[in-house]
């Protein structure tokens, strides 16, 4: 009778082979199954700084700032998180330095084999660590526990220290973790690879990443292999994990060099400049665009703003960014000849080195699919427009930052021209990528040092003179300065040009224009109508907007005026006539002025007919002479009500609720001037290239050409 192994607790033999066959191999010598491969793991991301809170913590990371509150368990929980997620370290505290790395010394004795990269060396003095961790954490979450709970707090001598953790610390710990995710302070990766300090700081997948920079083979083109550029560029690209190499190349210019490297989609370049007084980086694109976008951006740099035609007599009454002229001539003693900064010295070092890690930086950032670094910098959100950005350096005051360059041209854009401004705050971001003070096309309007009280006032230069816009809030006199300043510098190549940040706005701004122009063909004598005047002195005294700006130009400002109002057409049209009578009658008195407005109703007219007024004085008082004048009309009250909404208790003596009823009869009012005038403006394309109509375009502003003059 045989005896079953489980009964008698003796393993079975295995059977005897047959005659001639090999024996079978023993147990421990049978093949093994694959080993699976590692899970990735998550690890912290490098650069990763915390600072311990009395009852919190604070995370700083690339790009993103977080605070933790509410458990006094939370330092130590992190000195146990911490350690999990270092990559080949103990980590303690806020995390402090190393406390031990993986060598050859530190094979095992009992297998000969090398622990993995990602094992700590451990001491007792470190076990000691983790366990009063544990227990610190496990006692202040049971610590708050019986508080919520009612219980007294005075719980401390009855804890223990712990080698196992308390479910509640394990709890905690993944919560804990889960807010890291959160806020993307950690990353998964395999237990059995480094983690490289860069891509792996801002990577999704750091391996990925990391592997696609070795594959890229960047080649550097430059007119001098062994100019300090080309070195700082080969040793940038080499420090990220890329293998390049240096080509000559005739073609560029000195101090110039274009970097090429290999995506999984393609091929991608990008150029650098440097010289003593400055340089730039482009935007990583095609490798055919890459030469001649550097030199569209040299030209750029190198010539005077176009704005700056305006001459002396146009000073701004603002502080504005300087763009000074190339200048390399340096001063030297009485007799000596002289020579240029570059043939002396060259671009310094750190100014090399800057320049060079930009360029490298950017664009294996593009070979790895990580964000462009200047999207950290769009504080301005201008990368919706779809404009390419270009990193400027100067030495003198040393900077470096990304630009906007509206006017690039088309094939060098991320897309097809921007839709058009769905809001006010959409449409202020496009007028500063257009105004930006190293690459753009207009001057930015800005507020200043004009008065902003009782109206606001926003200036900008133009090819024409300055131009002082007007309105009720500095972002609307700066979109009327924008849209003036656009039309000024357009005279000369399109006959009255009609610029607005939509095709509603431009047609609105048309459509009003021609109206003025009826309404002034019309008025045959300086003194208005009995009955024109009644209705004016009506809506002053009941319509709270229109009482306030005549209340403000006539008793706040003391100036005489007379206020016409007259029905245009048969549709709901009025026009508002303000006549100013000069502050005094002597030889060498300012001539009257006169404003106007065409609106829906005669109190829309009327306020910002007024508003106009009231605006002229304040220019006039505060502007340089021959200052261009342009006020607020009700075409840009849809984008200022976009997405607004007033208080349920306010009415139209608010500015927002005035507005936004401007905006909801502005579809009626274009109805009825298109009847009234005959007006059908159409978006001008241009017959040839002109930069500036072409970056309003890709920003999403329209440009027409319509009958008309200006206000």
């Amino acid at each position: 009778m045989t005896t079953p192994a489980a009964a008698t607790g003796t393993a079975p033999q295995p059977p005897d082979p047959a005659p001639g066959a090999e024996p079978a191999p023993p147990a421990s010598e049978a093949p093994a199954a694959p080993a699976p491969r590692p899970e990735p793991r998550l690890r912290l991301r490098p650069g990763v700084a915390v600072t311990p809170l009395l009852a919190g913590l604070h995370l700083r990371g690339r790009g993103v700032g977080v605070t933790l509150e509410g458990s006094r368990a939370l330092p130590a929980l992190w000195r146990l998180l911490s350690a999990r997620l270092a990559p080949d370290r103990a980590v303690r505290g806020d995390g402090g330095p190393r406390t031990g790395t993986s060598s050859p010394d530190d094979a095992d004795p009992r297998t000969g084999t090398r622990p993995q990269a990602d094992a700590r060396v451990r001491t007792g003095t470190q076990d000691q660590a983790d366990a009063r961790a544990r227990a610190e954490a496990g006692e202040a979450a049971d610590v708050r526990a019986r508080a919520e709970a009612g219980e007294g707090t005075d719980v401390r001598e009855q804890g223990a220290a712990s080698d196992q953790a308390d479910p509640r610390v394990e709890a905690a710990i993944t919560a804990l973790t889960a807010r890291l995710r959160e806020h993307d302070l950690v990353v998964e990766h395999p237990q059995d690879a480094e983690l490289p300090p860069w891509p792996g700081s801002s990577a999704a997948h750091p391996a990925e990443a990391a592997e696609a920079i070795r594959n890229a083979r960047p080649v550097v083109a430059t007119p001098d292999p062994e100019s300090p550029l080309a070195a700082s560029l080969v040793r940038a690209l080499g420090r990220a994990g890329a293998s390049p190499r240096v080509v000559a190349d005739g073609r560029l210019a000195a101090g110039r060099a274009v970097i090429t490297a290999d995506t999984p989609t393609g091929a991608v370049a990008l150029a650098v400049s440097c010289d003593t007084d400055g340089g730039f980086v482009t935007e990583p694109g095609p490798p055919h665009r890459a030469r001649s976008d550097a030199a569209a951006v040299a030209t750029r740099l190198a010539a005077p703003p176009p704005w700056a035609a305006s001459g002396p007599a146009t000073a701004r009454s603002r502080s504005t960014v300087p763009v000074p002229a190339p200048s390399r001539t340096t001063s030297v003693r009485a007799g000596a000849p002289r020579r240029t900064a570059a043939a002396a010295t060259g671009p310094s070092p750190t100014h090399v080195a800057l320049l060079a890690g930009a360029a490298a930086g950017r664009l294996l950032a593009a070979v790895a699919g990580l964000p462009d670094p200047a999207g950290h910098e769009d504080a301005f959100g201008t990368d919706r427009a779809g404009h390419p950005a270009v990193l400027i350096a100067r030495t003198e005051p040393p900077e470096a930052t990304y630009h906007p360059w509206a006017a690039a041209p088309r094939a060098a854009r991320r897309g097809p021209d921007a839709p058009p401004a769905p809001d006010l705050g959409e449409a202020l971001r496009r007028v500063t990528a257009l105004g930006d003070p190293r690459l753009g096309v207009l001057d930015a309007p800005l507020p200043g040092d004009l008065p902003q009280l009782p109206a606001s006032l926003a200036s900008c230069r133009t090819p024409a003179g300055l131009l002082v816009a007007g309105a009720v809030r500095a972002d609307l006199a700066r979109l009327e300065a924008a849209c003036r300043a656009a039309e000024l510098a357009l005279a000369d190549v399109l006959p009255a040009p009609v610029v607005g940040a939509s095709r509603d706005h431009a047609h609105g701004r048309a459509l009003r224009r021609a109206a003025l122009d009826l309404e002034a063909a019309s008025t045959t004598s300086e003194t208005a109508p009995a009955a024109a005047r009644g209705i004016g002195d009506d809506v002053r005294r009941t319509h709270p907007q229109a009482h306030h700006w005549w209340t403000v130009l006539t008793e706040r400002m003391g100036r005489s005026a007379e206020l016409s109002v007259r029905r245009l057409g048969p549709g709901e049209v009025h026009a508002a006539v303000v006549r100013v009578r000069p502050a005094s009658s002597g030889a060498g008195a300012a001539p009257a002025t006169v404003s106007r407005a065409v609106e829906a109703t005669a109190a829309d007219a009327v306020a910002l007919a007024a508003l106009d007024a009231v605006t002229r004085v304040m220019a006039a008082q505060h502007a340089p002479d021959r200052a261009r004048h342009t006020a607020l009309s009700g075409a840009a009250a849809p984008l200022a009500a976009a997405g607004a909404e007033p208080a349920g208790w306010a009415d139209e003596g608010w500015t927002d609720v005035w507005l936004a009823a401007i905006a909801a009869r502005e579809p009626a009012l274009r109805t009825a001037l298109r009847r009234l005038t005959g007006l059908r403006p159409t978006p001008w394309q241009g017959a040839g290239h002109h930069p500036l109509a072409d970056a309003l375009r890709a920003s999403g502003f329209t440009v027409l050409s319509a009958p008309g003059g200006p206000r």
